[in-house]
């Protein structure tokens, strides 16, 4: 199977295509990542036709000459084929080497007990990777909940709790209003309730800059949207859900620690379902929830790497934050998803354990030593 240069049309549209396709494989999401991250796409193709497609984010590691391959929610290809998988992975490995990459990290969105997949990852070097854990289970969350949205109005609302029904439609009898054409202009308006969200949920929020950065490689490109909730001319809450139909992603997620009672998250999130049917959706993904079984909380140090660091919005009224959140999403009839999490294809033995187990233990001394 030949490498191939292909058009980011052409990549999205394949990407779009498959049922693990992500808006995080599109060619757009490398802009994004820039310039701590460095996008390299990788594709094959047989019979004149794509076969799988990578987009690789590179990392530079500071003063060396080596690097990290990370595949966010990738790479895209029919995982009943483990020809092609093998075949992807030699051409990944000939471009890592040629980049210096001490390791390949991929994390595709493949429910765990799809069977055979696990067996071919690790036919071709692969481990689950050591460093993901922690409540959300790696850099992308693990555990997702996905709610199928393509029936008619009336019967996706009809799933919902009957409380959840009813949230929405207080929001509607107080006067919160869905504002759905917002522009760039408004994205400081999303960030002041995002910090706002950061401060009182513990985590390290990204910067405005960030953000507008986002909304020109994917707002831009018709791949995200921004959705501000209002009580008068007060904003109460705001989200960006990305979009590559038949999917929707409901990713970033702030609200302001006032009017709570008026449920306006319900609102918005009702708001964002009907917009993505709209678009063509038959999925709506709510990303991250805890993994119940875990125990484990979400890892602060992460947020640098995740496209929603931290839970996006805490459930209105809601105790526990990590309870609050799954129990906000599942009461809109999302089901739980649990992916097959992160895998770790050592390039290098001794470069990898440094970086995987000798790295995190000098950390975690220098941060007891900081606190002590």
């Amino acid at each position: 199977m030949p490498a191939k240069p292909v058009a980011a049309a052409q990549w999205n549209e394949f990407v779009a295509a498959s049922p693990f396709g992500d808006v995080l494989q599109c060619r757009e999401w490398g802009e994004v990542k820039k310039p701590d991250w460095q996008p390299v796409p990788v594709a094959l193709e047989s019979g004149g036709q794509l076969a799988a497609t990578a987009l690789i984010l590179k990392r530079h590691i500071p003063r060396t000459r080596r690097s990290i391959f990370y595949v966010p929610r990738g790479p895209i290809l029919d995982w009943s084929q483990p020809d092609i998988a093998r075949a992807l992975t030699d051409r990944l490995r000939q471009v890592a080497r040629s980049h210096g990459a001490i390791l390949i990290k991929v994390d595709p969105a493949v429910p765990s007990g799809m069977l055979g997949v696990a067996d071919t990852l690790r036919d071709l070097g692969f481990h689950p990777s050591p460093d993901a854990s922690g409540g959300f289970g790696g850099t992308q969350p693990r555990c997702v909940m996905k709610l199928d949205i393509g029936a008619s109005p009336d019967e996706v609302m009809a799933g919902f709790h009957n409380k959840w029904r009813y949230n929405i439609r207080l929001a509607e009898r107080k006067g919160v209003v869905v504002q759905e054409n917002c522009t760039r202009a408004d994205l400081p308006i999303f960030h002041e309730l995002y910090r706002v969200t950061a401060e009182r949920d513990g985590f390290r929020g990204r910067p405005l800059a960030y953000f507008q950065k986002l909304w020109d490689a994917l707002v831009e490109k018709d791949l995200a949207k921004l959705f501000i909730t209002r009580l008068g001319e007060q904003p109460l809450s705001a989200a960006i859900c990305f979009v590559l139909p038949p999917q929707c992603w409901y990713v970033y997620g702030a609200s302001s620690n006032e009017h709570r009672n008026v449920m306006p998250n319900h609102a918005m999130q009702w708001a964002m379902m009907r917009w993505a049917k709209e678009r063509g959706c038959t999925v709506y993904d709510f990303r991250g929830v805890a993994d119940e079984g875990s125990g484990g909380t979400p890892q602060n140090d992460k947020a640098d790497a995740k496209p929603d660091a931290k839970p996006d919005v805490k459930a209105d009224g809601g105790d526990n934050h990590l309870q609050g959140l799954n129990r906000f999403k599942a009461g809109f009839g999302a089901q739980l998803v649990d992916y097959l999490g992160e895998w770790d294809l050592p390039l290098n033995p001794a470069w990898y354990w440094l970086w995987t187990t000798a790295r995190p233990r000098i950390v975690a001394a220098l941060k007891r030593r900081a606190n002590s």
